[in-house]
């Protein structure tokens, strides 16, 4: 399985400082799963933190320091951490920092799966957060829970697990009415008004999200074919459990299936009059599930970049499949009809094999 968890500040943190005993308890948990033939895409808050812990040592007010310069003084040493505890398990860890520009943009979010793709294959682990240091109002997504469902889009995770400082979602605020009950399962299509109203508001001193947030992050994951956890964080040891799909925390299930969804995204980019026409081994590739290669590429219609959505033709001109460029158009006019091995030779790049990866295909 393919899945994405996120750690909150209040995880990651304690006393206003990484909790590294809790983290290295994640890690043994996490190359475990590895290990069990998952996958596991890391989005961790704590860069602020770990800023403003360093920065205590250099002024008497680190209140002061703007959240953005705290995020790039602290990400640096989030990012040692992690390395220095996932080496103990032998495991490579990644720095990922992304905007919603990034997941915006088609060839950019290509870009950006190709990478994911890239990394989870050689068996790194991608660690997200959001580029603070860069990021406008504009292009911000604002907080880690919805940034972990963006990316869980993005790899096609069929599960997103948001750690918090909860069991999960209450039907009242467990702080305040200590007889609340934990709402197990959510199995609607449309979370309900009154599970809305129970999550309340509000963020912890150092996160920016609360369960306001992980209901919207929940949305956008469950439609996308994730199934969604909302658990305590203070538990690591729960993660393998919940990727078992025990009862673990609340449980949000999916409201449509991963290649529907990826279909969709796929066919919202499409225009008219751009594609390309492919021979008879191609097409038995195609419906075999395999991806299109340039060597199975007869012509090219129109103009398109990559990241297009572009049609995919027979011969004759009939319609086999639509998918998403890893080329554009007059890069795959040098390579149509040559074999993988020649694309670095004729362009002097390349962006790999395919010229459509298989799960950027909707058969049509």
């Amino acid at each position: 399985m393919r899945l994405v968890l996120k750690l909150g500040s209040s995880t990651v943190t304690r006393d206003g400082t990484l909790d590294a005993p809790r983290l290295i308890d994640y890690a043994r948990v996490i190359a475990a799963l590895r290990d069990a033939g998952h996958s596991v895409v890391l989005v961790s808050s704590g860069a602020v933190a770990a800023g403003r812990a360093l920065m205590r040592a250099h002024t008497s007010d680190p209140a002061v320091i703007g959240k953005q310069m705290l995020a790039a003084i602290g990400q640096p040493r989030l990012m040692a951490l992690y390395g220095e505890l996932f080496g103990h398990y032998g495991m490579t860890v990644a720095q990922v920092l992304l905007t919603r520009a990034d997941l915006d943009d088609r060839r950019r979010y290509l870009n950006a799966r190709n990478t994911f793709e890239a990394m989870l294959a050689a068996g790194v682990l991608p660690i997200v957060n959001e580029n603070d240091t860069v990021a406008t109002e504009e292009i911000r997504v604002g907080d880690n829970d919805q940034l972990s469902a963006l990316v869980s889009s993005l790899v096609d995770a069929r599960l997103l697990v948001l750690m918090t400082d909860q069991t999960g979602l209450f039907d009242a605020n467990p702080r305040s009415h200590p007889e609340a009950t934990l709402i197990a399962r959510v199995d609607e299509a449309e979370i309900p008004a009154a599970i809305w109203a129970a999550a309340g508001s509000g963020a912890g001193v150092l996160g920016t999200g609360g369960m306001q947030t992980k209901l919207k992050a929940a949305e956008i994951a469950r439609r996308n074919g994730a199934d969604v956890v909302i658990a305590d964080g203070r538990l690591p040891q729960q993660l393998a459990a919940i990727v078992r799909g025990d009862a673990i925390g609340t449980r949000f299930s999916a409201t449509a299936q991963a290649r529907d969804a990826r279909g969709r995204y796929i066919l919202a980019g499409l225009r008219d009059g751009v594609g390309v026409r492919v021979d008879a081994g191609a097409i038995d590739a195609l419906r075999g599930g395999r991806s299109l290669l340039g060597v199975g590429v007869c012509s090219v219609d129109g103009e398109f970049d990559r990241g297009d959505t572009v049609a995919v033709h027979d011969r004759e001109g009939r319609v086999i499949a639509r998918g998403i460029a890893n080329y554009g158009a007059s890069e795959l006019r040098r390579i149509a009809g040559k074999r993988s091995s020649d694309v670095a030779t004729l362009l002097g790049y390349d962006f790999g094999p395919e010229f459509i990866h298989r799960d950027d295909l909707v058969m049509w």
